[in-house]
């Protein structure tokens, strides 16, 4: 019989002589086969139920959700990183990712900080409805932004909006109770000290450790209040960290802070690979972007054919896939920021606006993908789910 070609290839015999002395007296993982998807969904759960064990008040508007697992277990997380909810609420059956802020080294519960948004269908729910007991789904941790070692330098400048500085808990608290080798400036903006959440910890926690250098930096302070106060700006943040070569930053907060700070950061000459950005949800006033077209109204209503399913009604200023659950159809969605992809749905006719930055594929324009979560529709659309 003809050798097969790979037969010929230098250390082919080598090879086959190794195989079979390990299945001689090596261990036999063949017998593990059907248990590899357990195993993965051990480290990447699709879903987990989770048990609202504690809540925590923070401030006047925020909260802090402690959970547990149904069965004990919860899949590791980097710092960082954060899990969707998946909620109905008022017959809407929506997701919303939050940070978890506690830290990666406590597995016996993940915590998330709720703040009240105006208007907020899902906040309002977590904070007035929600019980300690209660039972919610959610995703297995997911996202991009936390600290990788290979990439990223030890010393961590952040600036946090709000309750954008969620994540950065995580990283604080890992650093400190974990005793790493990292220094992290925390620059933290709010428009009164009180919203200020984690406010006591965080001072506490810069004065005992002198590698966490914590920042408030107040809008609108009270009559006799010390502490900085109007915008974090570039010459606040330079005057603070002093050379900023070997730091590398990280924002997250609302998308006017975005807008301020990155070109901030910019003129002290931070190159855009050291800036690294948490997706934060879609514009709070999509109709204020400098691309939205003129002629098109916040209010403005339109009709969405989706195939194979109903047509509804779609608002021009809100996402795309707001719409859709609010008409009963439920895409698949996480980040709901347009940065995973999950929720993108394919537009076979009329015209969606989305802003600049959003990171579609080259192939999903190609072919005429959008994420839904950060798509606003312009006319009437016939799309493919």
């Amino acid at each position: 019989m003809k050798k097969a070609v790979f037969e010929e290839f230098d250390g082919y015999k080598g090879i086959v002589d190794e195989i079979g002395f390990s299945r001689k007296h090596g261990t036999d993982y063949t017998v593990y086969r059907d248990s590899v998807a357990q195993q993965i969904n051990l480290l990447h759960p699709s879903r987990m139920t989770l048990r609202v064990s504690d809540i925590i008040d923070e401030t006047p508007s925020t909260k802090t959700l402690r959970f547990v697992s149904r069965d004990g277990y919860l899949p590791p997380f980097l710092a960082g990183q954060y899990i969707a909810l998946f909620l109905e609420v008022k017959g809407v059956r929506t997701s919303r990712p939050y940070s978890i802020s506690s830290p990666p080294n406590q597995t016996g519960y993940y915590d998330i900080t709720v703040r009240r948004a105006e208007g907020g269908l899902v906040s309002n729910y977590l904070l007035d409805e929600v019980r300690r007991g209660d039972l919610l789904e959610s995703s297995g941790p997911s996202g991009h932004f936390y600290f990788n070692p290979l990439f990223h330098d030890t010393t961590l400048v952040c600036l946090a909006g709000g309750s954008g500085v969620t994540p950065f808990m995580s990283m604080i608290r890992e650093t400190v109770e974990c005793g790493l080798d990292r220094a992290l400036y925390l620059f933290y903006g709010n428009r009164t000290l009180d919203e200020a959440i984690f406010h006591d910890e965080l001072s506490a926690l810069s004065e005992r450790f002198e590698n966490i250098i914590y920042v408030p930096v107040i809008e609108d302070p009270l009559e006799g209040y010390e502490g900085l106060t109007g915008l974090i700006t570039g010459d606040l943040i330079r005057e603070t960290i002093g050379d900023s070569a070997l730091k590398t930053f990280y924002l997250c907060g609302p998308q006017g802070m975005y807008d301020f700070c990155v070109p901030e950061l910019e003129r002290l000459g931070i190159p855009r690979r050291k800036i690294r950005k948490e997706v934060y949800g879609p514009p709070a006033n999509i109709w204020e972007d400098p691309g939205w077209p003129e002629g098109v109204k916040a209010e403005d209503q339109f009709r969405v054919s989706v195939a194979g399913a109903d047509t509804i009604d779609a608002r021009a200023g809100e996402p795309l896939l707001t719409a859709l659950e609010n008409g009963g159809i439920r895409p698949p969605s996480l980040c709901r920021s347009g940065e995973c992809s999950m929720c993108r749905v394919k537009v076979l006719s009329g015209k969606v606006f989305q802003p600049a930055g959003v990171p579609v594929r080259k192939s999903d324009r190609q072919f005429g993908y959008v994420h839904a979560c950060v798509s606003y529709p312009l006319e009437d659309l016939e799309i493919l789910i």
